[in-house]
Formats: C-alpha cells, structure tokens, sequence
C-alpha cells in the first residue's frame, strides 16, 4: 500500500510521502493496493481476470476480461452488473491476481464470473455521477419509510448502481428484521432493483470515516478491510486500565488497534512465571498487579500498602520456589526503577523573608506619592502659564481689530485721495 511517491526511486529504497497518515493524493487507503509482481515478464499464461473496486475501494469483486484490451491499474472500466452495467475502477491485473483469488477463495474459471465490457466512455461516467448525486436524498427517504412501518433498523448508507437500475441498502439491526413489506415500498419508492445487506457497527464506521483518538482517520475507512474480534482480554494481556470509555472506537465497540501489539506482548510474557500471582513474605500475601514486558518486571503490592514494589523474574521465581518448600523469605527485595528522563534544572529557593521591612515599604510609598504630587503641581503651573500667553494674545488681537476715529479716517481718505494716479 501507499501513493505513488512512496514507490522505488531508481530502484533504491522507497522514499515515501512522510505525511503519516494524511496524504495528499489519497492513495494510502484501501483502494490503493501495491502490485509487487508488476515486473515480472508476462508468461504465456496470463490471468485474464482483473480486480476492479467500487464506491472508492468499499467493494471489490473479480471481472473476467474477454476483451484485448489490456487494462492497467486506474482505468476507469464499464463492467457487467445486476440487469444492467456498471462503473468501477481496475485496481489489479496480473499474476498478484491469482493470489488474491487464492485468498479469496475465487475460481479462474468460473464460467458464472462477470466480464468486462468496455472501457468507460463518457457517457457511463456521467450517468454514473448523476446517480450517485441521487443517494444522499435515498438515505434521507429510505430512513423516513423505515420509520413508518415501525422496523426497529437503521439505514446506514445507500449505493446506486451506475445506470440506476439497482441501489443496495446497508442497513443495522440488533436482530432479525422482517422487511419484506419494506422491499416492496422501496421498489416503488425509487423505481430500483432493491438489495438489503445487514453490516455492523465497524462496517458502518468504515463507511461513515472520521477521525480516531488518535489524531489520525480511522484505520477501518482508509486501509483495514478485515475486522477481527477484540475483547477485554487483549487489554489484560497489555496491562491497559478496562476503562470502556478509552478502549471502545467511535463505532463503539472494542478498537481494532488493540489487536496490533497483542502478538508482541504475547511472545514476551512466555518468559513470565505463570503460578505467580502471589507470593509469601514475612510482610504478608504480595499480589501481582501487572508485567512489564519492557524491563522484564514483576509489580507486587503489599496488604495494608498502597506502595507498589518491581520485582525481577529471576527473584520472583526464587520465593516461589521457596514457597514451594515452606519457607517464607523475610522481603521481596523489590528493584531500585532509575528515571531515564532529563529533568530540568529548577532555581535554587532563596529565603527573603527578613530582607524586606514594613520602613523600606513605606518610604518607597511616600516618595511615590511625592513625586506624583509635584508632577501634578508642575502640569498645574505650565497651564496657567499658557492661560495667561493666550489671554494676553488675545488683548492685543482685539486692540488690532477696532476701527479707527474719524479724524484718522479723513486723513487716510485724503491720502488716498491725493495720490490717487492721473489718467
């Protein structure tokens, strides 16, 4: 699995996209899927048969090619579907296809196979987007018709078939549901061929998608396809707290990750004593609380302690076995756990109690207030100054602008007047 930027280089080491989880071409889902046998040369047996996947991967199925047209990874194809035609997408050809049908348990020759038809053209494209915009208002109906004939299921999601002539309807139900009245209605509701298929709660969170505790989508709508059972054991054998809240998924069963590391943890407790579950000291009956497969670490707890002590494996069989004669050793002799982490230098405490009086707390008051005061009494002082510049301006303004006498204005009329220009 993974995008074309996580394939060979130069036939080097895979680079990868490094976007851990979050590519941006979409390939790292389970559509995608790696042909590792690609370059092998042909042989004169070729597998004339191609794996092509629906709805974005959520459904595949084995299509016979009788066509001689050789297909490649990508190509959109038309193929043979219920009463009509559908559209999909050939996500393998070649000799890796006989080991998914090995796997599968799929036969070559299976003269009941669907064929290939075509390549699609652009017509069966844009039939096939005009019915899918058409699921969304299904779901919404189907849900509201399921609901007045009081069948106690849920309809999770609906898949049109490219030419729109059969619609599967995934549904959830706690038991068995008799919708045999409802097929009729849904018929037709939407003028289809109806298919009902039951799924559960982790199929409908892989149709559904989001995004997991763990920042990451969800492993059951990107790459996982098949769901294995979980139970509260595989939490007891990786000493994780049976908190139901942390250990159940959105779909709300048990995750599918606990099953991940279940292997390495049960290769790892084989070098555990088994009859080990408490062992007598002179202190009392010690209990074992957990295993630490990391460090090869035994926890005991004490009665009337709540102190936890790590013991080693070489020691723990040691008191069992003098258990065994009837000897009861004095302690457990528990392991010194050294910290392997880097911890920050703190500052050292300095004791200022003392070095600070009431006195130097009211002196520094005082001269605050002081200083505020004559900043106060400055600013006072500057604007009387400017009161009285402005109000002084304005006398000699007003003197300026009065009129004059009328002695003063005859002589400036004469003035004006004698030295007026002549024409």
């Amino acid at each position: 699995m993974g995008c074309a930027s996580c394939g060979t280089a130069n036939g080097l080491k895979p680079n990868g996209c490094q976007s851990n989880g979050g590519c941006s071409t979409g390939g790292c889902n389970r559509m995608n899927a790696y042909d590792w046998l690609h370059n092998l040369p042909m042989t004169s047996d070729f597998c004339n048969v191609v794996e092509v996947s629906f709805n974005k991967g959520a459904r595949k199925d084995f299509f016979r090619n009788p066509t001689l047209h050789y297909f490649e990874k990508g190509d959109l194809v038309t193929v043979e579907g219920v009463s009509g035609v559908d559209v999909g997408e050939i996500s393998l050809t070649g000799e890796i296809v006989r080991l998914q049908m090995k796997k599968y348990g799929a036969k070559e020759h299976n003269p009941d196979m669907k064929k290939v038809l075509r390549v699609a053209t652009e017509r069966d494209l844009e039939q096939r987007r005009t019915n899918k915009l058409r699921e969304p208002e299904a779901v919404i109906r189907s849900r509201a018709i399921a609901k007045q004939l009081n069948l106690n299921m849920k309809i999770s999601q609906v898949e049109m078939q490219a030419d729109g002539r059969k619609a599967t309807f995934f549904y959830i139900a706690d038991g068995r549901v008799d919708f045999r009245e409802l097929i009729k209605v849904y018929a037709s509701e939407f003028r289809v061929k109806v298919e009902m298929r039951q799924i559960g709660a982790r199929q409908e969170a892989g149709k559904v998608g989001g995004i997991g505790s763990c920042g990451r989508e969800l492993c059951c709508s990107t790459w996982l396809t098949d769901f294995k059972s979980v139970n509260t054991t595989v939490a007891r054998y990786q000493n994780l707290s049976i908190n139901q809240t942390k250990l159940s998924g959105q779909c709300g069963r048990l995750k599918c990750c606990l099953n991940y590391e279940l292997d390495t943890y049960l290769d790892a407790l084989q070098g555990f004593p088994n009859d080990c579950e408490q062992l007598q000291v002179q202190k009392g009956t010690a209990h074992l609380i957990k295993k630490d497969i990391f460090k090869n670490l035994m926890w005991y707890v004490l009665p009337d302690s709540n102190k936890h002590y790590p013991v080693a494996i070489e020691r723990v069989r040691k008191i069992k076995s003098l258990n065994r004669q009837n000897v009861i050793p004095e302690e457990l002799e528990a392991v010194e756990i050294v910290s392997t982490k880097v911890r920050e230098a703190e500052p050292e405490f300095v004791d200022v109690v003392g070095q600070i009086s009431l006195r130097t707390l009211e002196k520094a008051d005082r001269k605050k207030r002081n200083s505020h005061k004559q900043r106060s009494h400055n600013r006072s002082q500057a604007n009387g100054e400017n009161g009285i510049k402005q109000q002084a301006d304005t006398q000699n303004n007003g003197q300026q602008g009065k009129p004059k006498n009328p002695q003063q204005q005859q002589q400036g009329n004469k003035k004006h007047r004698f030295n007026k220009p002549k024409n």
